[in-house]
Order: C-alpha cells, then structure tokens, then sequence
C-alpha cells in the first residue's frame, strides 16, 4: 500500500491510497515527535486490503519535571517515576481532550469511531488508555505499549459503557527500566479484574519496539478492522 504524507504544527498524518476503511491514531512517547512511530506504518506490512489512515499527533512543548523541569514534547508532566507521580491530572485531562478532537475529526471525515484505533507509546499508551476507556462511543481498539494505567482509581466511576468491551492490546518489553513490566502487568490485572478484554504479550526487550511486537500488532489491526 502507498501513503501519501501530510504534516501540519500539530500532526503527522498517512494516508493511503485507496479510500481509508479505519484509523489509527497513535500518540508517541515522552521527548519524542509524531515523526517517532510514522515509520511502523510501512514495517507492519498490512495488507493491500486493509487501507488505514495513520495520525500520529505531535505532543506539546512543556516543561517536565523528574527533566529538571527542561521542556520537551509532553502529554502531561511527570513529577517522579512513582506510579502516583508519573501523570498529573490537568495534563492527563487535556492530552484526553485533544485525543477526542482528533477521533471527532475523523467522524466528521466519515470515519466512525467504531473504525478507530487509539493507539500509544510508553506516555502515548498511557493516555491511549485513559482517554480510549472514557470515550462516549465505541472505538475499535485501544493499542497500548510499553506503558501504565494512569489514575486507576477514578477508572470505576469515569468509564465509557460503550467501551466497556473494547479490545485492549497490551504489549510490554520484561526488561523495560523506564516503565518496569509489573506495571504493565498491574495494569493489566486491573483492567481485566474490571471485565475488559485484554490481550497481553510481553517480549524479552527494554523500552523499545521490536520486529515480533510489531507483528503482532499487525495481525491484532487485521483482526480489529476485519
């Protein structure tokens, strides 16, 4: 499949050649840029079958705390690597209202949100999740790597039931020393202790990406917009 490329101030987006049939809007991590992750769109070898618009938004500029407070692109900041510290609310919140725009977006385009995937990477998939699991309509999938479930505790009372069964695919490197694997795994264990289904795969990596992750995200993509 060819993309076509297109970059504004605030995002990067790929669009195929054939009509799109779904979406994948995917957030980077700390310190990165959209640019980040838009090479995976040609390294999961998606079929010609399967055309799908990528977004991969640019995160703004802010200081960040546990930096020295030096600023960098930031979903939110991070105060301390203690899981109460590693988000804070008001950052959380508006990352989460930018996510909707971009969903809204695509409704507006004549994608539904029923076609959409929200995906992220490290702080991406942390607010993948915590703005995926309180949208007001049904996604097709909620793509988290190498990350956490922020706020776990409010999840309860500010979860979307036309979410509430989402597929969930959580990927994590066991030798991860940025996001250690338990907190993905603690992440995972709440979710599915809340009824969502979660698929989990962890591979023997840091804080990275690698060949036999991004199959199986591929395959997972199949499956969702099948």
């Amino acid at each position: 499949m060819k993309y076509s490329q297109h970059e504004t101030r605030l995002e990067v987006t790929l669009s195929p050649s054939a009509p799109a049939v779904g979406a994948v809007i995917l957030l980077h991590g700390l310190g990165a840029d959209g640019w980040d992750f838009a090479p995976i769109v040609s390294a999961l070898e998606l079929p010609d079958d399967l055309p799908l618009r990528f977004v991969f938004p640019h995160a703004p500029v802010r200081p960040v705390t546990v930096n020295n407070g030096y600023e960098m692109r930031a979903w939110y900041d991070v105060r301390a690597f203690t899981p109460e510290d590693r988000a804070d609310a008001a950052g959380l919140a508006e990352a989460a209202a930018r996510v909707s725009e971009y969903i809204r977006a695509e409704e507006a385009g004549g994608t539904p949100a029923a076609r959409v995937v929200l995906a992220g990477f490290s702080q991406g998939g942390a607010v993948a999740l915590h703005a995926g699991l309180r949208y007001p309509q049904q996604l097709a999938g909620i793509l988290a790597l190498s990350t956490y479930l922020p706020f776990p505790s409010t999840l309860a009372a500010e979860k979307s039931a036309a979410n509430s069964a989402v597929p969930i695919l959580l990927c994590h490197g066991t030798q991860d020393p940025v996001v250690p694997c338990r907190m993905g795994e603690e992440s995972r264990d709440l979710l599915r202790s809340m009824g969502y289904e979660v698929e989990w795969r962890a591979y023997p990596m840091q804080h990275e990406v690698d060949a036999d992750e991004l199959d199986e995200v591929s395959r997972w993509l199949c499956n969702r917009f099948a």
